[in-house]
C-alpha cells in the first residue's frame, strides 16, 4: 500500500512539473515574438541603412507640452522628432529626446543617422571640427550649427570665410554669434561684487617685502599672441613673479601643481595677494574674453590685460583694469605700475568699483541677465544645453514656415541660412605684442 502511495505522489510531481515546464516555454515564445516585432517596427529609426525614404511630404506633429524632460527613451518610440546629429562630438549621448520648453528634439551621435528622413540638423563641436569629413552630400532641408567656445588657436579653419559660412547657427566668443558665449568663464555679478578673497592694500603694501607688485600664471607657451616675448621684455623693467612653466622664476606649493588647481581656494588666495597680475589671451579676437580677466576682478587683483580690442565692453567699470594697448613700450606700462604700486590712491582708484560694489557697465549686466544658461549653476542649464535646443527651436521654426509655405500657392521651401555670426580677429602680424617693441640690437 505505502509503495503505491509513493508511485502516485511521484506521478503527480511529474505531471505538475511538466506542467511549469510547458508554461515556462509557451511564456519564452510569446516573448521572443513580441522582441521581434518591436525590432521590426523600431528598424527603419534605429538603423540610417533601412529602408530610407524621401523627406516625407508631411511635417512632423508638435510635440506635447509634457513629452519627455532631457532623459532616454528608446529611440522607436521617438518618430515624432526630429533628429539632431551631433556629427563633431562634444555630448556622448548615444539616443536622448531632449525638451525645450514646448518642443523636443532627437539628439545623438549616432552617424547611422545620416541619411534618415527625420534628420534636420548637425551639431559640430569647433576643436574637433574637419573639413575633411563631413556629412556629405548636404541635402536643402540639412541646417548646420557650430558650437567653438575656443580661440582661433584650437582651431583656424574656422576662421576663414568659405568655411564659417557653412553654418546656419553659431555659439561662439562672439557676441555676433546666435549663442553668445563671451561669459563662459563668468559665474554671475555676484562674484565680481564678492570680497571673499580680497586682500586690504595695508596687508599688501606688506607683503610687497617679499612679493613681486606683478604675478604671471602661463603655462601655455608662446601661442598666437606672442604673450611671452612681451613679458620677457617687461620683466627687464619691473619685477615679475612668475609661477607657470611660462618663464618660471618662482614655485607655487606642491599641491597647486597641476591645471586643475587653478580654480582652487590655496590657489585663489595666493594670487589675491598680489596687487597686479598680468591677464594675457592666447590669441587677439573682438570679445574673446577668458578667465583671465575675470579671475583677478572676481581676487580683487588688478588686472594688466592684453587680448580682446573690445574688452572696454565688458569691464565691470570704466577703471577695472591696465590695458597693454595703450601703452606704447614695455617701458612705459612699467613705469604706469610702479606709479600706482607706491602711490594708494591711485590704485585705489582701480579697485573701488570693487569696494562699493558697484557695476557700472550696463552692457555687461544686461548680457549677463539676459544670456539663456548658467555656469557652475545646478538650477540652470549650462551653455551645451542651450545650444541644443536654440538648434532645436530653430528646426520647429523652419518645420512650421516649411509647412506654411507648402500650403500656400507656391510651396517652395525657404531657406534656413542664419545670420552668420563675426568673428574678428586681427592677423598674427598685427596682433603680435613684440611690434610694440622697437627693434634692439642685442635683443631682438
Amino acid at each position: 500500500m505505502v509503495r503505491i502511495q509513493r508511485r502516485k505522489l511521484l506521478a503527480s510531481c511529474l505531471c505538475i512539473t511538466a506542467t511549469i515546464f510547458l508554461l515556462v516555454t509557451l511564456q519564452v515564445v510569446v516573448e521572443l515574438g513580441k522582441f521581434e516585432r518591436k525590432k521590426f517596427k523600431g528598424s527603419s529609426l534605429r538603423d540610417g541603412h533601412a529602408k530610407v525614404e524621401e523627406e516625407p511630404t508631411h511635417l512632423y506633429p508638435s510635440p506635447k507640452k509634457d513629452a519627455l524632460v532631457l532623459n532616454r527613451k528608446d529611440p522607436m518610440e521617438t518618430d515624432s522628432y526630429p533628429i539632431m546629429l551631433w556629427w563633431s562630438p562634444l555630448t556622448g549621448e548615444t539616443g536622448r529626446v531632449g525638451q525645450c520648453g514646448e518642443e523636443a528634439c532627437f539628439f545623438t551621435i549616432n552617424r547611422s543617422y545620416l541619411h534618415h528622413p527625420r534628420t534636420r540638423a548637425f551639431l559640430f563641436y569647433g576643436t574637433d571640427f574637419s573639413i575633411d569629413s563631413l556629412p556629405l552630400p548636404r541635402k536643402a532641408h540639412h541646417d548646420w550649427a557650430l558650437f567653438h567656445e575656443e580661440s582661433p588657436k584650437n582651431n583656424y579653419k574656422l576662421f576663414h570665410k568659405p568655411v564659417i559660412t557653412l553654418f546656419n547657427y553659431t555659439a561662439t566668443f562672439s557676441r555676433h554669434s546666435h549663442l553668445p558665449l563671451t561669459t563662459q568663464y563668468l559665474e554671475g555679478i555676484g562674484v565680481l561684487k564678492s570680497l571673499r578673497y580680497l586682500v586690504p592694500l595695508q596687508s599688501k603694501n606688506n607683503l610687497r617685502k617679499r612679493l613681486a607688485p606683478l604675478v604671471y600664471v602661463q603655462s601655455d607657451c608662446d601661442p598666437p599672441s606672442d604673450r611671452d616675448s612681451y613679458v620677457q621684455e617687461l620683466m627687464t623693467y619691473i619685477e615679475v613673479d612668475s609661477y607657470g612653466e611660462c618663464l618660471h622664476n618662482k614655485d607655487l606649493p606642491h599641491q597647486l601643481n597641476n591645471p586643475a588647481s587653478m580654480d582652487a581656494d590655496g590657489f585663489y588666495r595666493i594670487i589675491a595677494q598680489y596687487k597686479f597680475i598680468l591677464a594675457f589671451e592666447n590669441a587677439i579676437c573682438d570679445d574673446y574674453v577668458t578667465e583671465k580677466l575675470w579671475r583677478p576682478l572676481k581676487l580683487g587683483v588688478v588686472p594688466v590685460y592684453y587680448g580682446s580690442p573690445s574688452v572696454t565692453d565688458w569691464l565691470p567699470s570704466n577703471r577695472s583694469a591696465i590695458l597693454v594697448s595703450e601703452f606704447s613700450h614695455p617701458r612705459e606700462l612699467a613705469a604706469y605700475i610702479e606709479q600706482l604700486d607706491s602711490d594708494d590712491r591711485l590704485y585705489e582708484a582701480y579697485i573701488e568699483w570693487k569696494l562699493k560694489g558697484e557695476i557700472s557697465n550696463q552692457w555687461l549686466l544686461t548680457a549677463l541677465r539676459e544670456r539663456t544658461w548658467g555656469v557652475q549653476d545646478i538650477n540652470q542649464d549650462n551653455y551645451i544645453d542651450a545650444f541644443e535646443c536654440m538648434v532645436c527651436s530653430k528646426v520647429w521654426d523652419n518645420i512650421r514656415l516649411q509647412e506654411k509655405v507648402s500650403n500656400s500657392k507656391f510651396g517652395r521651401r525657404p531657406s534656413s541660412q542664419g545670420l552668420v555670426f563675426a568673428i574678428r580677429c586681427p592677423s598674427v602680424a598685427a596682433a603680435s605684442l613684440p611690434l610694440l617693441i622697437p627693434v634692439r640690437e642685442a635683443r631682438l
